[in-house]
C-alpha cells in the first residue's frame, strides 16, 4: 500500500525540504504539502475538513512558532501553535486513525547535563517555548497510541528560513566581525538529513511508535557552528568575536545534545 502523506506547516525550512527530496520516495509516498495559508492548523473546523476530504495515513507536523524570544512576550502564541494545535491535530489523526508524526525540540530540557540527553530523560523546560513544545507532546501521547515525536535540535537549512547557518552569511555580506556565543552546547542538524530520516519512519513498518531524538551528530558551541559555516564557504576576511553569552529575555539550555 501506498503511503499517502500529509505535511503541514509546508512553508517552513523542513517543509519544504521535504518537498525538495519528495522525488527520493516517489515510487513509495505520495505528498500533500500544505502552508499556513492552505492549512491554518489553529482552526479545528479546517482540520477536519481537511482530513475528512483526503485519505491520509501519515501527517507530518512540521507547524510550529519557534521565536524562543518573542514567546516571553507572548506565551499564549506560542501556546496556541505549539500545545492547543497540537492538541487540536492529534484528535483529528485520532479520528480519522492517521499516523502523527511531530517535530519537537531539545529546548524541553535545562541543559544541566554534560552528556548526551536520552528519550527517558525527565524534561525540564527553561522557556516559555520549550514549555508550549512540551505540552504539545504530552497532548500527544494523551490522545494517540499511533504516532512518532521527533525531537532535533539547531535546525538549519542551507536553503530555506531564517536559521543560524543563513544569518551568519547573510552578516558577512555588511559586517567585518561577528560575535558568536560560547556558552551553548549542541548538534546543528541538517533538514536535509532530518527530512531522510523522517522517509525512512514512515517507510520503516516494524519501528515502535512513541519518542525520539535525531540530530547530527558533532556537538559543538554556536561559535563553533559560525566557524565551519565560514570554512565551508571559504570565507576568510571575517573576523569572529567568542562571547560569553548575550543578554536575552528567554533562557536556555548551556548543553541540549541528543542521544
Amino acid at each position: 500500500m501506498r503511503n499517502n502523506v500529509l505535511v503541514t506547516g509546508a512553508g517552513g525550512q523542513l517543509g519544504k525540504t521535504i518537498q525538495d527530496l519528495q522525488s527520493e520516495k516517489k515510487n513509495d509516498i505520495d505528498f500533500t504539502f500544505l502552508s499556513k495559508a492552505a492549512l491554518d492548523i489553529t482552526n479545528i473546523d479546517d482540520l477536519q475538513a481537511c482530513f475528512a476530504s483526503n485519505n491520509f495515513n501519515f501527517c507530518i507536523n512540521c507547524a510550529a512558532y519557534t521565536n524562543v524570544e518573542q514567546a516571553e512576550i507572548t506565551p499564549e502564541i506560542a501556546y496556541k501553535i505549539n500545545a492547543e494545535s497540537v492538541k487540536n491535530l492529534a484528535e483529528v489523526c485520532k479520528k480519522h486513525n492517521v499516523i502523527l508524526i511531530h517535530i519537537s525540540t531539545d529546548y524541553v530540557f535545562d541543559g544541566t547535563k554534560r552528556t548526551p540527553y536520552i528519550t527517558k530523560d525527565i524534561p525540564n523546560p527553561m522557556n516559555e517555548y520549550g514549555k508550549s513544545k512540551l505540552l504539545g507532546e504530552q497532548y500527544i501521547a494523551r490522545i494517540l497510541k499511533k504516532y512518532f515525536i521527533i525531537r532535533s535540535s539547531w535546525l538549519y537549512s542551507r536553503e530555506y528560513g531564517h536559521n543560524f547557518y543563513r544569518s551568519i552569511l547573510n552578516k558577512v555580506k555588511t559586517e567585518k566581525e561577528i560575535s558568536v556565543t560560547t556558552d551553548q552546547i549542541g548538534c546543528p542538524t541538517d533538514v536535509v538529513n532530518l527530512s531522510r530520516f523522517l522517509f525512512d519512519l514512515i517507510l520503516d513498518k516494524q519501528k515502535p511508535y512513541g519518542l525520539y531524538h535525531f540530530c547530527d551528530k558533532k556537538e559543538m558551541t554556536w561559535y563553533d557552528f559560525a566557524k565551519s559555516i565560514l570554512a565551508e564557504k571559504n570565507i576568510k576576511n571575517i573576523k569572529l568575536i567568542q562571547v560569553d553569552h548575550f543578554k536575552t529575555l528567554a533562557k536556555r539550555p548551556k548543553y541540549s545534545v541528543l542521544g
